[in-house]
């Protein structure tokens, strides 16, 4: 075991700040439905959020693991790589933010870490192991999201059709704060392992750890920064998200997270790194649908879609030139 140096404090800096912006445009979709039907003020929500989020991360390792072992070759990736890695979803995100439109971190995480690994080493320091679960997770989050959404919606909507609608929307807003405590616990228990797994993995290469492994306490600075993140922005991820997407009622935010928080359970119960972005959108796009196609704003989908699609190719591109550029410097 070996000291910090000055580039690995920078390193564990820069990763952290991911983890920050992961925080401020990606984990205010676990609050969005809440915030945008009523039932949660933006002060309630931030609190739950934060405080689930932590719970969320320190309730397992296995995505974690999946993030600093199973995407890149740990033998050939260095500091470099991962400090490239981070500034590609720092940057792409907040340029995102710029536009409320909402990122996934997941997807710029592993195609940041793709990217900067093809600048040091080449096309064989991608794992397919781990790339395998990645191209799950897009299935998990997006078929997933979206139809779980349809399908439960339906169900409540047949199961109180009979129900005055007064009572419906009390009950629905009780039951909101379950389902945002929910969707925010299994977001942290999947997004907020990721970065964990990320400053793991930046230690074992600057020689503080012999082997990859996940004390508490980087679960608790990793889930702290990003409550923290979470706390101090996010509002404009909310707007997009829980208002200018559909309208939604009681019953539809209570659906639209649970579903999403079903999905990302499973994910992360079997190892699964998937964008919680993806999950949360689509759900609430499945909810939207179940009363009437035209009843999602599908311009405003179009826009989220086109910043997933271009999360891969834009952070590789920038992690590849990060790289290079870093290689110079450390």
């Amino acid at each position: 075991m070996s000291e910090l140096t000055l580039a690995s404090l920078v390193v564990i800096a820069v990763v952290l700040a991911a983890e920050f912006v992961n925080g401020w445009t990606d984990a205010p979709n676990a609050i969005a439905t809440a915030v945008s039907t009523r039932v949660l003020t933006p002060r309630q929500a931030v609190v739950v959020a934060v405080i689930m989020n932590v719970l969320g991360a320190m309730s397992g390792t296995a995505v974690a693991a999946t993030i600093g072992t199973g995407i890149v070759d740990q033998e050939v990736i260095n500091l470099t790589t991962v400090a490239a890695a981070m500034l590609a979803i720092v940057i792409w995100s907040s340029l995102a933010y710029q536009f409320g439109l909402p990122t996934s971190e997941s997807h710029a995480l592993v195609a940041g870490l793709a990217g900067a690994g093809l600048a040091v080493a080449g096309p064989s320091v991608l794992l397919w192991a781990g790339w395998q679960k990645v191209l799950i997770g897009l299935g998990f989050s997006t078929f997933l999201g979206f139809g779980f959404g349809l399908f439960f919606t339906s169900l409540l909507m047949h199961a109180f059709s009979r129900v005055r609608l007064g009572f419906a929307r009390m009950f629905f807003a009780k039951m909101q704060w379950l389902s945002t405590a929910f969707l925010a616990f299994t977001h942290g228990s999947n997004d907020g392992q990721k970065f964990m797994g990320t400053l793991a993995l930046t230690l074992v290469l600057a020689g503080v750890f012999d082997e990859f492994h996940i004390p508490l306490w980087i679960i608790l600075l990793a889930a702290s920064t990003m409550g923290l993140g979470t706390a101090f922005g996010g509002w404009r991820i909310i707007r997009t998200v829980g208002v200018r997407l559909t309208k939604l009622e009681t019953v539809h935010g209570f659906s639209a997270q649970t579903s999403a928080g079903l999905a990302i359970f499973l994910a992360s119960s079997f190892g699964i790194p998937l964008s919680t972005t993806h999950t949360a959108g689509t759900a609430i796009m499945g909810v939207g649908a179940t009363k009437r196609l035209s009843a999602v704003r599908w311009g405003v989908s179009r826009q989220i879609v086109i910043a997933w699609v271009l999360t891969f190719p834009v952070c590789g591109a920038i992690a590849w030139v990060a790289a290079k550029v870093l290689a110079w410097v450390f």
